[in-house]
């Protein structure tokens, strides 16, 4: 390990736009450990005098996640420290909750994780729940922190000046 990739812990990772939610970190720490049992299978294999090599498959999560951050498979010493701060991100990457009225498409939810990336922390992954009763907006939670961006909300304090308004309406046909 050079002395870059030596300083490389869980603390530091970058996470590409498309790993969102801890599912997602989850996902790359099994594939991980699964691309390490191939290698250390293969490695083994050529102690023995095989010509059989396996062809080693990766999402595009995890190539991407190993070009961002530089990282280097060949050892597997290296693989075996990397397994044990990928699974320490996937315990302490900061979760924010997001709950929509109505599923969020991918693409907005990168966006919305680049946001939360370059303003909150930069590994934050989002918990995304649906609730129909929202109609429109995010309710939004955080360790410390809940916050109701709904339309729900937004007309609640309005409520009189919206009746009020319904009825001069009302009054003007």
């Amino acid at each position: 390990m050079n002395e870059s990739e030596q300083q490389r812990t869980h603390t530091n990772f970058i996470l590409p736009l498309n790993v969102v939610s801890k599912g997602d970190v989850s996902r790359l720490v099994n594939e991980l450990e699964r691309v390490d049992n191939e290698l250390t299978a293969d490695s083994v294999r050529e102690r023995v005098g095989s010509d059989e090599h396996a062809e080693i498959a990766m999402s595009q999560q995890l190539s991407e996640f190993i070009s961002q951050n530089n990282l280097k498979l060949e050892s597997a010493h290296d693989r075996g420290e990397l397994i044990k701060e990928m699974h320490l991100l996937k315990e302490n990457a900061p979760v924010i909750h997001m709950t929509f009225a109505v599923p969020a498409d991918g693409e907005s939810l990168q966006q919305i994780a680049k946001w939360l990336r370059e303003s909150v922390h930069p590994q934050t992954v989002v918990a995304v729940g649906l609730q129909p009763a929202l109609i429109a907006g995010a309710y939004i939670r955080t360790p410390n922190h809940v916050h109701d961006l709904s339309l729900r909300a937004a007309l609640k304090g309005g409520h009189e000046l919206l009746v009020k308004e319904l009825e001069t309406l009302r009054g003007n046909q």
